[in-house]
């Protein structure tokens, strides 16, 4: 049987999780770029579902479901931030351009061949 505090922390783990993945998928859908979507996306699926795994594990307790939970919660915060690394670095090398007024962070700007007489 599970107590009253207990039922309450999986449900505020639940809704705070489903909370991050909503705001996650309104900003794949609203933001202008690949670069803001996949930062709104990585951002918010890892907060979102680490707190939905919290709350197994809070439910199920610390072995068995619950420490699966656990080495998922491990795994996201591993892959997620990796794979959006690996997304905007292809998308800079396929030449898919930033906001206007935005640089890749330690790029040299390239001077005009028109310049040099």
């Amino acid at each position: 049987m599970i107590s009253t505090v207990h039922a309450a922390v999986v449900t505020a783990l639940v809704v705070v999780g489903s909370f991050f993945l909503l705001v996650g998928t309104v900003g794949l859908l609203r933001l202008p770029n690949v670069y803001n979507r996949m930062h709104a996306t990585s951002k918010a699926a890892t907060l979102g579902a680490s707190s939905i795994l919290l709350a197994a594990t809070v439910y199920f307790g610390p072995e068995g479901a619950g420490l699966t939970s656990l080495v998922g919660i491990v795994f996201l915060f591993f892959t997620a931030p990796t794979g959006a690394h690996v997304i905007s670095r292809a998308a800079q090398k396929m030449g898919v351009p930033f906001l206007e007024g935005a640089d890749w962070p330690g790029e040299v700007p390239v001077a005009d061949d028109d310049d040099t007489e």
